[in-house]
């Protein structure tokens, strides 16, 4: 299962972390795990092509994280609130048609 942990303070984003994979289908065909990995690599670019957002990636093979160095500002937001929209999304549309969670989404104000 893709754990997802979003930690907001006042509304503005302070981290993102993904770990794990979906297990929906084999390695190169699971296509949780694709759509995941593409709202999130789409996230970074934006944060990083469209706002002057300051943060730390960190990635590895079913880990992503993302640490802003302040909160997020009106554009960093917007896409973090994009981003997590999508996943929850994808968490809606598989988990109760398989009954068999493969992805969580957790966000907490800190």
């Amino acid at each position: 299962m893709i754990k997802i942990s979003v930690e907001k303070r006042n509304n503005a984003y302070m981290r993102f972390v993904s770990r794990g994979h979906a297990e929906y289908a084999e390695e190169g065909q699971d296509i949780i795990c694709a759509a995941v990995s593409a709202l999130i690599i789409s996230a970074v670019n934006g944060l990083e092509a469209f706002t002057s957002e300051k943060f730390e990636l960190r990635q590895e093979d079913g880990y992503v994280s993302v640490q802003f160095t302040e909160p997020t500002g009106e554009k960093g937001t917007l896409l973090m609130d994009t981003l997590v929209l999508g996943l929850t999304n994808i968490k809606n549309s598989y988990n109760p048609r398989y009954k068999q969670r493969f992805l969580a989404i957790k966000v907490k104000e800190v």
